[in-house]
């Protein structure tokens, strides 16, 4: 006789106590670099730059390399959007763009040449999309030109998707041109809500496109949704949720709205008095936990959730979990070398980010320089912080003796003033310590990022100096 056995109740992996989250709620980095870019100096420049690599080269570095590219054109505005776009209809200019573009990756590919291994390529914008799919072939056979792309199995080669300008037959060939993961702009599947961020999506929109991609078999399909936008409540979050759950993507990325309109332009267009109140985005976001989690979604951290077999999770649970610029990343060895207007590349123990402007970006390039306009090189204290940082925000925990073992201090002693107010965190919950670990507790994971500010010694320092200007978004 055979006895079936019972069904695993799978471990929570994130718990919501609306309390803790009203006490602690407060503006702050979201950690895809430390230190953060607002750190960046326009005293690090283009030869800064050129400095890292050879010292990457004198090293024998023979880490992969990530790339990433920035096409920043659209066609039409989303309201809430906080990207660094080019909204225009005139293609011209995307061809001028790639010409230029092409030739910063010619830089970069001889600037590598010899380390350009590259395991991870992501396609962001604007809208990458927005360039043909002939012009699309030509700047991946670019980029394969100068850099070597691991095979499809090894590599996760991205692209952001905004499905009003793509067919079925443009994502097959966007598998044929070699991308094996997709990211979905979607947002919220709401009518009245599309229609006040100006971006109206039709569902079946949004799903012809899935279906297209699994049938091309692409490894992994992630869909984007933001909490707090105008017209947005509990009910119309609980359906849109229902349909991204029946959808089935592999990663789901949960946005916390951030209306800052004296920073982003196109949120001025936006009717403050439809934008759901505190206790709204609390209900909406302990709403989307329930309901993914209840859905076998993994709380991987900082808004982003996958099915327990995605190779997100699968690398959480290794303890390969990286974060950068494009958020949470399968390959934690990797430089980043990025490529386009506003870029920011991480090589060696330096950030360096590009101007911001086609005109800036143009005359840099004419003059046969990488139009690098500011950066930052991280001492032995920013590398440091960096990894906990790190450590924290990809595994939730961190072991003391590790760190010990890697640098030169005793954990103790160098972090006294943070564990004391780590300590605070502790008294509420959020983490555990002992002689030899730090550890996130499940009701932590959803403040991590307040955590990760304890070790923040830029933040910090400003903070006690009252110089801190208020251009984060809200931890939760």
């Amino acid at each position: 006789m055979v006895v079936s056995a019972m069904p695993m109740v799978a471990e929570p992996s994130v718990e919501f106590d609306a309390q803790m989250v009203r006490k602690l709620s407060q503006s702050g980095p979201r950690y895809t670099s430390y230190p953060t870019a607002d750190r960046f100096s326009e005293d690090f420049g283009y030869r800064d730059y050129l400095q890292a690599v050879a010292g990457m080269r004198t090293r024998g570095s023979r880490n992969p390399l990530s790339l990433y590219v920035h096409i920043p054109f659209c066609e039409n505005i989303c309201y809430y959007c906080a990207c660094n776009k080019i909204i225009t209809k005139n293609r011209d200019k995307a061809a001028t763009y790639l010409s230029y573009l092409k030739h910063e990756i010619e830089m970069q590919g001889r600037l590598f040449d010899g380390m350009n291994q590259v395991e991870q390529l992501h396609l962001g914008g604007g809208t990458p999309t927005y360039i043909s799919d002939a012009q699309m072939a030509d700047l991946m056979t670019h980029l394969q030109r100068w850099f070597r792309f691991a095979d499809d199995e090894t590599g996760e080669y991205s692209i952001e998707v905004d499905p009003r300008t793509v067919s079925a037959e443009r994502v097959v060939s966007l598998r044929k041109q070699g991308f094996n993961r997709l990211s979905l702009g979607v947002q919220d599947f709401d009518t009245v809500v599309q229609r006040a961020v100006n971006r109206l999506q039709p569902e079946t929109m949004t799903l012809d496109i899935i279906r297209a991609a699994r049938e091309a078999h692409y490894r992994s399909i992630s869909i984007d949704l933001i909490y707090g936008l105008p017209g947005q409540n509990v009910i119309s979050m609980a359906q849109t949720l229902n349909k991204v759950i029946r959808a089935e993507p592999d990663r789901i990325s949960l946005y916390n709205y951030a209306h800052l309109p004296h920073v982003f332009k196109p949120q001025r267009r936006i009717d403050v008095q439809e934008l759901p109140s505190a206790e709204a985005r609390l209900d909406m976001l302990a709403l989307a936990i329930r309901r993914l989690t209840d859905a076998g979604y993994v709380y991987i951290g900082m808004d982003h959730f996958a099915l327990p077999d995605d190779d997100l999770a699968i690398a959480q649970q290794q303890g390969r979990l990286h974060r950068n610029f494009q958020g949470y990343s399968t390959h934690a060895e990797s430089d980043m070398v990025a490529c386009g207007v506003s870029a920011i590349s991480s090589v060696a123990s330096t950030y360096s980010q590009n101007v911001k402007t086609l005109e800036e970006y143009y005359d840099a390039i004419d003059k046969n320089e990488l139009p690098i306009v500011r950066g930052i090189r991280l001492n032995m204290d920013d590398v440091l912080r960096r990894l906990i940082i790190q450590r924290l925000m990809c595994n939730f925990e961190l072991s003391i003796a590790s760190i010990e073992t890697a640098y030169p201090i005793t954990f103790g002693d160098y972090f006294e003033s943070e564990l004391e107010n780590l300590r605070r965190l502790e008294r509420d919950g959020l983490v555990i310590i002992d002689d030899e670990w730090i550890t996130v507790t499940i009701k932590g994971r959803l403040l991590i990022r307040n955590i990760c500010m304890v070790f923040d010694r830029h933040l910090q320092n400003a903070l006690l100096q009252q110089t801190q200007p208020q251009r984060y978004s809200s931890t939760i």
